[in-house]
């Protein structure tokens, strides 16, 4: 492992780092539990592009790859139960086989990630808990954007899938420990899941069915986003409509083309190969997705509560709104883009962990 860069960022988390160790808290790398996470992702096919004369189905957010690449080299550090195909930006249809194709790619690298350690889940298991959602190619006509449409249109009587039910099912778990779920295309999935336990069980059932979920969304990207805003201000939920462009790093040589061409892109096996050039926003990392689970990889290192997201974490740093479980943007994109020498020189080791030991 590379040494840490000298500054006041990497003391501080090398500080954290020595604290935490000695605790063993759960949730750590080291301690007795693990965060119970599942990612909802708008996933594109491999070979994605932002534009073009290509179908609609092969246009969507290249970024989403990205996030996706950096999500599965960090699968030993979670209890992933799972990993949801939501509506795509311009087709706007679901399609799980585009995860499962990066999973066959992720297969290709496993042995070389166990050997770095043991708890990263086989191939398999990720292909077990690989759900997809609805969308146009399901008869459910999902628009992208904030008031394109009445939440009625996407959830209700009998719109649920198997990601929605999946999601239930994840909550009725007799597990006390929450699930962390990172959305980073529309909440559709979760809000049919929360509909549909709403519309078929008991107010005290439905209060303890919340009382799991801890959604963290990344833009406003469909009609149930307003939905769960609106109704349900005991849900937690952080709503990052700006904070997640910290991790657009085009123009910094830690994150521009040429560093990603370097450390992830090229050389670094078939999982990383898939890993685009650019997102929807500037070309090397442009990951504004990933923060959906950086903080609480920054929480496993023990800089962060995950609990609390008022606090600075690589997710970026949020502000309580009022009374509301709610938590909006606070300080914006510099609460994630200043942590980006750590979680880069994270991301630089783990892809070479991908490479025969």
């Amino acid at each position: 492992m590379r040494p840490l860069p000298i500054g006041l960022h990497a003391l501080l988390i090398l500080g954290c780092l020595v604290s935490f160790a000695l605790a063993e808290g759960p949730g750590t790398p080291g301690g007795d539990q693990k965060l119970r996470v599942i990612m909802m992702s708008d996933f594109p096919p491999i070979g994605v592009v932002k534009s073009g004369d290509v179908p609609n189905t092969m246009k969507s957010d290249p970024d989403d790859m990205q996030s996706m690449v950096r999500f599965l080299l960090y699968a030993n550090e979670f209890d992933v139960e799972g990993l949801v195909a939501t509506a795509g930006t311009f087709a706007m249809e679901a399609h799980k086989q585009n995860i499962l194709d990066v999973l066959d790619r992720y297969e290709m690298v496993y042995e070389n990630l166990k050997s770095h350690d043991p708890d990263f889940p086989t191939p398999d298991e990720l292909r077990a808990v690989t759900y997809e959602g609805k969308g146009n190619n399901h008869g459910v006509p999902i628009k992208w954007g904030r008031n394109k449409q009445p939440h009625t249109e996407i959830i209700g009587e009998g719109m649920d899938s198997e990601a929605s039910n999946a999601i239930i099912a994840a909550a009725d778990k007799p597990d006390p420990r929450p699930i962390w779920i990172g959305v980073w295309g529309g909440p559709r999935e979760v809000a049919q899941a929360i509909w549909d336990v709403k519309n078929t069980r008991s107010e005290e059932e439905l209060k303890a069915f919340l009382a799991k979920l801890r959604i963290h969304l990344i833009a406003y990207q469909d009609a149930s986003h307003g939905w769960l805003l609106e109704e349900f201000p005991e849900l937690f939920i952080i709503d990052s409509q700006k904070t997640y462009q910290g991790m657009f790093g085009g123009r910094d040589p830690l994150s521009d083309l040429a560093w990603v061409n370097e450390h992830i892109r090229h050389n670094h096996g078939p999982l990383c190969d898939v890993y685009p050039h650019e997102g929807m926003g500037c070309t090397g990392v442009c990951e504004g997705d990933s923060p959906a689970f950086l903080w609480l990889v920054s929480a496993n290192r023990g800089l962060n509560d995950p609990g609390d997201p008022t606090q600075e974490s690589w997710g970026g740093r949020f502000t309580k709104d009022g009374d509301k479980n709610h938590y909006l943007d606070g300080p914006g994109r510099s609460s994630i883009s200043k942590w980006r020498e750590q979680y880069q020189q994270e991301f630089a080791e783990r892809a070479d962990w991908c490479l025969s030991p």
